[in-house]
Parts: C-alpha cells; sequence; structure tokens
C-alpha cells in the first residue's frame, strides 16, 4: 500500500494519524513516518482500516434501524 491509500483510508475511517497512533498505541510522528523512503507501511494496516471503517458503517446503520422504530413494528405484528 502507498501513502496517498494509506492517507485516503485514515481520512475515509476520519482518524487522523494522531488519533490512528494513539489506538495503537504509539505517536502521531512514527505514524507521519510510515510510507516514507525507508519506512514502509506495515502489511496489516490495510486491512486493519478497511475493518475498521466497515465496522464503522455497520455500527452506524445499527443505530438508525433501532432508531427507526422499525424492529418495533415488525415485534408487535
Amino acid at each position: 500500500m502507498d501513502k496517498y491509500i494509506f492517507n485516503n483510508l485514515l481520512k475515509t475511517a476520519d482518524l487522523s494519524k494522531k488519533e490512528f497512533g494513539e489506538i495503537l498505541g504509539t505517536t502521531g510522528a512514527t505514524i507521519s513516518n510510515w510510507g516514507n523512503e525507508d519506512r514502509e507501511i506495515p502489511y496489516w494496516v490495510e486491512s486493519w482500516l478497511t475493518l475498521y471503517i466497515e465496522n464503522m458503517q455497520c455500527k452506524k446503520l445499527k443505530e438508525a434501524i433501532k432508531n427507526s422504530g422499525v424492529c418495533d413494528t415488525l415485534s408487535k405484528s
């Protein structure tokens, strides 16, 4: 994965490099160095961010369904 894709995934995940670093237990500066000359982006980052994004989307969908009352209506049928 190149730095462009990495930055786009972070943006889609609505995470800054600092926030991502905090989740991982490292610093934003370390994350910022990924993708530079001799610092490859770890192989697992793309799949991790993709799953994080999917999880956030599922949580939003679950909350929207819960708040819509659809489940309440179906359970009364």
